[in-house]
């Protein structure tokens, strides 16, 4: 790796950390391992693929310093090692991803994949205080070493940037290890490193205190082993004296430790009398552990007065957690407070294992799943005999299973349930925008509102200011919120309708000089097959239910109450109140009687022809005689005809066109094609060059590189729409054309 991409300065470290991961490692990397690890770093270099990250490190040599701090302080497994070293040239030219596997074996390849994973989150700007980062930094990680890796990898840094000059970047970096990465550390068990990391942190966002915490201890260091020395040698002397076996030390706390009791006392160093603790860890065997606590207990307490105030006894009552000792703070020497742990080998081993983990102990909240878990890694990762990595290779991180984490474009990150849509993302963000939702950007590519998102997705929504929320939505999402709102303005919608539908027939009834009675409109609801009046105003205010055959059905109703007609007896004949329509109806929807002939050549009615299904010249067709008089010409194939066919067979009249086409009539055309360029031009080229057709109107709604579009013609006969239709078939990237029911 002797190439222009290092420094002189870190050749020389690269060198001394080479011989130093050798001497850690011994035999448990073969040589062809090392060997081609070498080879593949250094050809990365020579080809200029490296890049140095946003410190302005050397990526080589931050990975052989975190491999070294991984070897000094977890004792990893080969595989870990391996994995940290071949990062930085994952992906490269040089080393493809799938390489990793085929050369050093598919469990390396799996610790590489999640650290790629993991160092990919930063790329997205997110804010690393939220508590879904660390969520989606586990679920990310894959596997449990993949975590103790990078909390390696940020005590490597941490002790790298040091004076870096950029004093933003460094804070930035120590708030991150402080909120993240240290309490990760705790939960682990990782202790040493724990501790370190967060007198790191300290050091780096607040340097002044940090220097002078420091100062002062080290001042007072061997004043305070003197004190420490002269409180335990009596008590020593004592439980010695009552034959106990047991161990008696004092520790200092941590300068992070310090400084937070300095913050909540508002105390000086030397104002805090829990600086340091005497902790006495008795031997002895499960029934005689209660009764040796409480005499070592009346042991301190005769020599030292004790504050009664802040005796903790977790050895009667232990904590929900499991943890049991004794807890007393006693006047001594110097009229200082120390405070003095009791409690046996047992019972310090439960509490060091995590059972009674520190943020726990402390009051900081936290989910249970996340403790359990770790709690379970912790044991693991303590209780092993051949090595604890060993035993980490099948623990997987599923801890968050149940659970996925998206972001948007700018770096917010969101939690949802398994299974969750684009639509319910959208909801998530805020209601109006679920509404208007019409699907989304994944990761750069276009996705319908029903795409399910996985962990990691970057997701842009895409609205439109005519989208409303349907029905259809409702098997959709997945969270609850979503179906809520969806609900809620499916009812508001509703209601809306209901009220112009409502307001639309009363204003026929009042036109047509019929009267509006409750009793019998609710028997038209229940005859027209619907189980509210809401549901009923509803339908009629959308479109989705005729106005006129509502009306139709009403006077019905209102004769078979009447007793004017039943089931059994003769059909209550239409033309008796359905020929009287208002001046303007007439003028609006009469047609030309040269177009089609009525009945035996019956003139001067007024007909209309159907929107339903838009016959033209050339249909199979028939009328039916409206409530209003007018005839409505239908085509045979309407999707209306079975209906009318089977209500109302008595209002049907025999019609036929005259042979006199001249008129031009609306037909819808369909088209399905490929999104290419222009591809609408050539349609519409063709539609202008026929001389019979006019093109009306144009509808075009492209996705996933289709579109689909509906063409309003005007045409004389079906086999002029016929022709049109088969040309525009031979368009290029057409891939169906059919005539719009």
């Amino acid at each position: 790796m002797e190439d222009n991409f290092f420094k002189a300065e870190e050749r020389s470290e690269v060198r001394s950390l080479h011989r130093s991961l050798l001497g850690m490692l011994g035999a448990s990397i073969d040589f062809e391992a090392r060997r081609s690890v070498r080879r593949a770093l250094g050809e990365a270099a020579r080809a200029g693929v490296l890049h140095r990250d946003r410190f302005g490190f050397n990526p080589v040599l931050q990975s052989m310093r975190v491999a070294e701090a991984l070897c000094s302080s977890v004792d990893p497994d080969p595989n870990m090692v391996l994995a940290v070293l071949l990062s930085p040239i994952s992906g490269t030219e040089t080393l493809p991803e799938e390489e990793i596997s085929h050369r050093w074996g598919d469990d390396v390849a799996t610790l590489v994949r999640g650290i790629s994973k993991v160092a990919g989150l930063y790329s997205r700007s997110a804010s690393v205080e939220s508590d879904n980062f660390r969520k989606l930094l586990l679920t990310f990680a894959e596997d449990i070493r993949v975590i103790i890796i990078m909390i390696v990898n940020r005590l490597a840094l941490m002790r790298a940037i040091n004076h870096h000059p950029n004093e933003n970047l460094v804070k930035e970096t120590a708030y991150e290890v402080n909120y993240l990465y240290a309490p990760l550390a705790h939960r682990l068990g990782l202790y040493a490193i724990k501790s370190e990391l967060e007198d790191m942190s300290l050091k780096y966002s607040n340097r002044e205190m940090y220097t002078r915490i420091a100062r002062e201890l080290n001042e007072t260091k061997a004043k305070r082993d003197k004190y420490i020395a002269e409180f335990i040698a009596p008590v020593k002397e004592k439980l010695e004296a009552e034959g106990l076996k047991f161990e008696i030390k004092g520790r200092t706390k941590s300068i992070y430790s310090i400084w937070n009791k300095m913050k909540k006392q508002h105390n000086t160093v030397e104002d805090i009398y829990d600086l340091f603790a005497i902790r006495v860890v008795i031997d002895c065997p499960p029934e005689r552990e209660k009764p040796e606590c409480w005499l070592a207990y009346s042991i301190v307490t005769d020599m030292y007065r004790p504050n009664p105030g802040r005796l903790k006894d977790w050895l009667s009552i232990p904590k929900s957690n499991g943890y049991e000792s004794l807890h007393i703070t006693v006047y001594g020497p110097e009229e200082k407070w120390v405070e003095v742990q009791i409690r046996t080998r047992r019972m310090d081993a439960i509490a060091e294992k995590g059972l009674a983990a520190h943020w726990k102990y402390k009051g900081i909240k936290s989910e249970n799943n996340l403790d359990a878990w770790m709690a379970n890694v912790r044991d693991i990762l303590e209780a092993a005999h051949t090595g604890p990595m060993e035993l980490m290779r099948n623990f997987k991180m599923d801890v968050y299973a149940h659970e996925v984490f998206v972001f948007t474009p700018r770096g917010d990150l969101y939690k949802l349930p398994q299974g969750a849509t684009v639509l319910d993302f959208a909801f998530n963000i805020h209601t109006k925008v679920g509404e208007r939702c019409v699907g989304g950007r994944v990761n750069g590519r276009n996705r319908k509102i029903n795409y399910r998102l996985a962990s990691g997705d970057t997701v842009e929504i895409l609205t439109s200011p005519q989208q409303e929320p349907n029905r259809d939505w409702l098997s959709i999402v997945v969270t609850s919120k979503a179906r809520n709102k969806i609900r809620a303005v499916l009812k508001e919608n509703e209601n809306k309708s209901a009220d112009v539908g409502k307001e639309l027939l009363q204003r026929r009834f009042k036109n047509r000089k019929i009267e509006y009675d409750e009793a019998n409109i609710s028997r038209t609801v229940t005859r027209m097959g619907y189980k509210n009046a809401i549901a009923f105003f509803s339908a009629l205010g959308s479109g989705e239910l005729e106005v006129n055959d509502v009306v139709d059905n009403y006077i019905e109703a209102l004769a078979r109450h009447n007793g004017k007609g039943d089931d059994s007896g003769e059909k209550i004949s239409a033309s008796s109140y359905m020929l009287q329509p208002s001046e303007e109806e007439v003028a609006a929807d009469a047609g030309s009687s040269d177009v089609v002939v009525i009945g035996d050549n019956i003139k001067g009615i007024n007909y209309k022809l159907a929107k339903c299904c838009n016959p033209i010249y050339g249909d199979d067709v028939f009328g039916f005689i409206s409530s209003e008089g007018v005839i409505k010409i239908h085509r045979h194939d309407c999707p209306n005809a079975a209906n009318i066919r089977e209500r109302y067979p008595y209002r049907l009249i025999r019609t036929r066109w005259s042979g006199n086409k001249g008129s031009e009539f609306p037909a819808a055309i369909k088209v399905l094609g490929r999104d290419d360029i222009g591809i609408v031009t050539n349609i519409t080229s063709i539609i202008n060059k026929e001389k019979s057709v006019s093109l009306r109107s144009i509808s075009i709604d492209s996705n996933d590189g289709l579109f689909q579009g509906v063409l309003v013609v005007g045409v004389s006969d079906t086999a002029a729409l016929d022709q049109l239709i088969k040309k525009i078939a031979t368009v290029k990237g057409v891939k169906n054309v059919h005539r719009n029911k």
